[in-house]
């Protein structure tokens, strides 16, 4: 079953079981979802913060963007426990002979490379997501400042989470260039929503 699928309360165990997915890659990629998706319902009320049309075209915008990310990161929470699930298998692999610790190391860097593309994805949808969370602070409906709030929060805990499990799976990965641009990008875009959920948070202000 998907996590999306699960009731609440199942997937709230299923995270405290002491199996190793899910896990945290999974539960940034759920707050996020989270969040995302209170943003859509900010941007979606009848009212604007002024009522203007302007405000109301902005914020129409901002929920068009906003919904397909809320379903990528849905997506994501189980794209990120199957990742790990082959990192996991590939270390069981089979190590007596020299091919088979060839096959093996080969099958655990591209496992870890999977492991690693998956939350940066969840970064990336993210930053996006708290980019487009200042326009709807800043034309949202007065009165759901406090929803907004949450979902930003939640948006820069997925952010951070995220990127935890990028770094911790670069480690064990020996592509060089790889790491160094994947680093890069990783920091560029935590930068980015920590600029940004403070922009965001003083717009609602």
């Amino acid at each position: 079953m998907k996590f999306a699928e699960m009731p609440v309360a199942q997937l709230l165990d299923a995270l405290a079981s002491p199996h190793p997915t899910p896990g945290g890659g999974t539960a940034a990629a759920i707050a996020g979802a989270m969040g995302t998706s209170l943003l859509v319902m900010v941007s979606g009320l009848a009212k604007s913060r002024n009522n203007t049309d302007d405000e109301k075209a902005a914020l129409a915008k901002a929920r068009e963007a906003l919904a397909p990310l809320a379903a990528e990161l849905t997506r994501l929470a189980d794209a990120d426990a199957q990742a790990f699930d082959h990192v996991m298998a590939a270390y069981r692999l089979p190590k007596g002979s020299a091919p088979e610790k060839t096959a093996r190391t080969q099958a655990i860097q591209a496992a870890l490379t999977g492991a690693t593309v998956v939350p940066l994805d969840t970064l990336r949808v993210c930053a996006r997501a708290i980019t487009i969370a200042h326009t709807v602070a800043q034309h949202g409906n007065r009165s759901a400042a406090s929803d907004a709030r949450v979902a930003v929060a939640l948006l820069r805990a997925a952010a951070a989470g995220a990127d935890a499990n990028v770094r911790a799976n670069l480690d064990g990965l020996k592509d060089e260039a790889f790491k160094a641009a994947t680093d890069a990008e990783a920091t560029r875009l935590s930068s980015d929503a920590v600029a940004n959920t403070t922009a965001a948070l003083q717009a609602l202000s």
